[in-house]
């Protein structure tokens, strides 16, 4: 007897999975390569970054690079270190809960302008941070505030995508008759909204605060505008700057790669403990 002919159709969805496959593999080693690169790249010494073995599986000497990276400069590289944590997890915790603040109150507040304001606020979004960085610059020449701190710290507290982010998770999140139970139990608009509202607005904020701690960690374009002092310098700035001088001084180029590799560890820390509520947080709205 002959075999049972497979059924029409099944053949082009085998085919169209295959190829599905095949482009998230390709996507996957794309992804990783630069990964893997950089984990064996900040265990070589100098000769070996320059060989065409980089990848091989020896010639580690990841506690030399990481000696010399900290002892660079005198030690310079861990107050980079800390300037960008105090930029960016200081920062993304306090412009996330102004982000949802403030799209909480275009949600549930009725003002004259309401959807105009709104829509300059888009507008906003649509604009590269490059750009700010001059009018930036000019209002902190402006009060002397520039080349401080507060100088970097300041513009990374306010992002008019968190904003809209934050009116999209009350939306979703905050229903008008629990607002409005509140209210008739006798609870003011500041209670209703530290006690009721942002307990339910907890998967969006920890969604805004991942993104701005992303952008306010890879910032680059305004502390090098805002600063001079490498004292104040963060992570980025810092190994640019070390890795302009390598072009000259080759020594440069170990701890160039050494700290790069440090400087993605808070981000990949941030995603894997906070993922769980990060992905219930890209949720809001989507289901009424």
């Amino acid at each position: 007897m002959s075999a049972a002919a497979p059924p029409r159709g099944a053949r082009p969805r085998l085919l169209g999975r295959t190829a599905v496959n095949a482009v998230v593999g390709l996507s996957v080693l794309y992804t990783l390569l630069p990964v893997v690169w950089l984990v064996l790249a900040a265990a070589k010494n100098r000769d070996a970054l320059f060989r065409s073995d980089l990848l091989s599986l020896g010639d580690f000497s990841l506690a030399d690079n990481l000696s010399a990276l900290f002892a660079m400069e005198e030690g310079i590289y861990g107050r980079w270190y800390v300037n960008s944590l105090l930029y960016a997890v200081v920062g993304a915790a306090l412009g996330s809960m102004v982000s949802v603040a403030c799209g909480y109150a275009f949600d549930k507040y009725r003002f004259r302008g309401k959807e105009k304001l709104f829509g300059l606020v888009l507008a906003g979004v649509m604009v590269p941070p490059t750009v700010l960085a001059l009018p930036l610059y000019l209002m902190a020449s402006k009060v002397g505030v520039v080349n401080t701190f507060w100088s970097v710290f300041i513009p990374v507290l306010f992002n008019p995508f968190g904003v809209y982010l934050g009116r999209v998770f009350s939306q979703g999140y905050v229903p008008d008759e629990v607002l409005e139970a509140a209210r008739v139990d006798g609870a003011g608009e500041l209670t209703s909204y530290f006690r009721v509202a942002l307990r339910m607005l907890g998967p969006g904020v920890v969604t805004v605060f991942l993104f701005q701690l992303t952008a306010i960690w890879n910032n680059f374009f305004l502390p090098m505008v805002m600063l001079s002092d490498h004292s104040l310098f963060p992570v980025s700035l810092g190994l640019y700057v070390w890795n302009s001088a390598a072009v000259v001084t080759p020594d440069y180029y170990p701890v160039v790669v050494t700290g790069s590799l440090l400087a993605v560890l808070p981000l990949i820390a941030a995603f894997v403990l906070l993922q769980r509520y990060w992905k219930s947080g890209l949720t809001a709205g989507s289901v009424k």
